[in-house]
């Protein structure tokens, strides 16, 4: 399985619109983030993106994604769907799977009503197929895990892919948690530590609906994850900056055999048995 982080910025992106402060002056490409994505690829070619931002179009084509077989949406906040229009040409010959909960494909009826009712002929649209993810389903031979989690008081998912290999052989599972303010200490669906786990940290400073980068780094510890990707950051710290924050805290805590980064955008994750 392959991830490729299509972006890792927040809400505003990074750079910020009208910010001149040093992280969006910054020279270094990996202090360039667009709004947070992640592309999935399996080893028999299943193709699955986690939110479609604004700038999904682009991100797609860096990263050079011609199909996709499902679109997994963690919730409906502008900087997660307002790309999913750029879906067109992936769902021409077929409609596409989308994945949300309840409120999240309500709120795509409403903001893309123009998808879901008859229009002229002529006016490109998406072709979309909208299904609640209530529990585990699977998309070739990637099964595919909804992660119930908070974002301030709303209930949002998060989403876990897990694969196995040849012959039924051992697993791989990749978590993605964006967004998030609380993760329930109970949850079924992270269940055994994950190899992959990409968390929304947003800075240094907490924040009433995203979790902090010491927050993040807790969480995983707490969820056993073997690599560690901060993700949804913000402009208040560089890549450089936010690397050494993650040594540190791996130091102060005498973590050993974990590592934990902050994600950028391209970043590519290859997970093998």
């Amino acid at each position: 399985m392959k991830l490729t982080v299509l972006g890792s910025g927040t809400s505003h992106g990074v750079p910020v619109l009208g910010c001149a402060c040093p992280v969006c002056r910054s020279s270094d490409p990996r202090d360039q983030r667009t709004r947070a994505s992640l592309f999935i690829e399996g080893r028999q070619g299943e193709a699955l993106v986690i939110d479609t931002g604004p700038e999904f179009r682009l991100q797609a084509i860096r990263a050079g994604i011609t199909r996709l077989d499902a679109a997994l949406l963690t919730h409906a906040h502008a900087d997660h769907i307002h790309g999913l229009d750029d879906v067109r040409p992936l769902s021409r010959n077929s409609p596409l799977q989308v994945y949300g909960n309840r409120v999240t494909l309500d709120e795509l009826k409403e903001r893309f009503s123009y998808v879901f009712r008859e229009t002229q002929r002529g006016g490109g649209k998406p072709r979309l197929i909208l299904s609640e993810a209530s529990g585990p389903f699977t998309i070739g031979g990637l099964r595919v895990i909804p992660v119930p989690v908070k974002h301030g008081v709303l209930d949002i998912l998060g989403w876990r892919i897990d694969e196995s290999g040849d012959a039924g052989g051992a697993s791989v599972s990749a978590v993605y948690l964006t967004d998030t303010s609380a993760v329930p200490a109970s949850s079924a669906a992270l269940a055994g530590r994950p190899d992959t786990l990409v968390i929304g940290g947003l800075r240094v400073r907490p924040h009433e609906t995203h979790f902090s980068f010491e927050q993040a780094m807790d969480t995983a510890s707490r969820l056993g994850a073997k690599q560690v990707f901060l993700t949804h950051i913000c402009h208040d710290y560089s890549h450089k900056e936010i690397t050494d924050y993650c040594r540190n805290y791996l130091k102060a805590g005498k973590i050993e055999g974990v590592s934990m980064e902050p994600a950028y955008d391209g970043l590519e994750i290859r997970l093998s048995w």
